[in-house]
């Protein structure tokens, strides 16, 4: 989702606004029950929060289920996004204690040195934690960088507290409009890379000497961002996951493309729908301003053919559900200073980064074929990049599965996801195997 961005090199000055050590320990959220627990048979479970009334429990594994408190005190679990009972009973004792009984285990929770603050990013104050793991040791230290949600990523990334179970320290920030930072929601990549870089600068900060090699963790529309800022000032490492290399509005046509393949509809349906994706992506690029009457045109003549409910894409659905008034409203904000049209490629063929890519085969939202033959072509000319690609996995890098009438719903991460997170954050490179997933390397490997 972009349009053609320069790389400037003037960094955003950087400075803490505030720092406080509190939360000497859990507390992440408000909710004391939120947290990870090292349980007695050797394994952690994370609680973390939701946007309901609901816990969701999450395992290294990938296997995960969301909790929904019960009459007599208990939890019971459901698998993945399912919402069918997995037969998991959860209890939680008292606040001081920090315990759990996770489906007839019991454990405590985990303590974390974590240091909340606020920091200046570009033009914005950014609120950020850092999450490390007790001691005085040096650790690898992931900058999680955020999708194109407007949820606060202090609020609902485990992996803040995942990371440092496996000893490696977690900077979370809410970006720019969300959660507890200030400013205005956007989706200008460079300034969004120019906050990613101030959280790096913040990070080392606060670790002081703890701070070992460090680097970009980034999904989705992040994968456009983590590259950008690791060209304006280089990290030790960058991983992206579900991410791409290509622009937005062709994200929205290879998604569209995909869904009118596996719906079963054949050249003629696949021409028309891009038709419509030339209209929606007409009005993008005037910044709603004109090209109602194109997109009026193709809805009328398509719009009772059978396919067409199958026009989704990643823009192309918002537009096509709203009426010319309430696009040139609500379209500016709907996807403010998105550069629909940014190419990464002339950031990737000139970033020397360690990069880790990680991919959904059955990508819907933002699928992955191109993506994955260009990484691959760059590794081949000596480009740091790994690619990894889980089979059966769609955005999210999420397992799912498939009701009666076409839709998908999650079931959880693919067994070695977060272990080959784990390790290239630790090494800078990757074992021969995780779970199902198929590793491509670099020609310099």
């Amino acid at each position: 989702m972009e349009m053609k961005i320069a790389v400037a090199v003037g960094v955003t000055a950087i400075f803490a606004l505030t720092a406080q050590s509190a939360l000497a320990s859990n507390d992440l959220t408000g909710d004391c029950r939120i947290g990870t627990y090292h349980l007695q048979d050797g394994t952690d479970v994370d609680i973390g929060a939701t946007e309901g009334p609901h816990l969701r429990w999450r395992r290294r594994d990938g296997t995960t289920g969301e909790l929904t408190k019960e009459s007599d005190g208990s939890w019971t679990s459901t698998l993945g996004w399912t919402h069918r009972p997995d037969g998991k009973r959860v209890f939680f004792s008292d606040c001081a204690s920090g315990e759990i009984n996770f489906d007839g285990v019991k454990g405590k929770r985990i303590a974390f040195d974590v240091t909340e603050t606020k920091f200046q990013g570009a033009g914005v104050t950014l609120a950020g934690r850092l999450v490390m793991p007790k001691g005085n040791s040096r650790v690898p230290i992931v900058v999680l960088i955020h999708g194109s949600e407007h949820d606060s990523a202090r609020d609902f990334y485990a992996l803040q507290r995942q990371f440092p179970t496996a000893g490696i320290g977690a900077f979370v920030y809410d970006k720019r409009g969300t959660g507890a930072s200030t400013g205005r929601y956007t989706q200008d990549y460079l300034l969004l890379a120019d906050d990613a870089i101030a959280a790096v600068h913040e990070a080392k900060r606060l670790a002081r000497g703890r701070a070992d090699r460090i680097g970009y963790q980034a999904g989705s529309q992040g994968g456009w961002v983590a590259p950008l800022a690791a060209k304006i000032e280089p990290v030790d490492f960058i991983i992206v996951g579900f991410g791409l290399a290509v622009s937005p509005l062709d994200e929205d046509r290879e998604a569209i493309a995909l869904d009118i393949t596996r719906h079963g509809y054949g050249a003629d349906a696949m021409a028309k729908a891009m038709e419509i994706a030339d209209a929606t992506a007409a009005i993008l690029l005037s910044d709603f301003r004109e090209g109602y009457d194109r997109l009026d045109a193709v809805r009328a003549r398509y719009g009772n053919e059978p396919w067409f409910k199958y026009v989704h894409g990643d823009i192309t659905f918002a537009l096509l559900g709203m009426s010319e008034a309430q696009l040139r409203e609500q379209g500016p904000e709907l996807l403010p200073h998105l550069p629909a049209q940014y190419d990464p490629m002339p950031v990737l063929r000139n970033l020397d980064v360690p990069q880790l890519w990680i991919l959904g085969a059955d990508d819907t939202d933002a699928p992955s074929a191109e993506t994955e033959r260009r990484l691959r072509a760059l590794a081949a000319e000596g480009k740091p990049i790994v690619t990894a690609v889980f089979p059966h996995a769609d955005h999210g890098i999420y397992e799912y599965e498939t009701k009666a009438d076409g839709t998908r719903v999650s079931t959880r991460n693919p067994d070695g996801y977060f272990a080959m997170m784990r390790d290239f954050i630790r090494t800078g490179r990757v074992g021969k195997s995780y779970g199902t997933s198929m590793i491509f390397h670099s020609s310099r490997d």
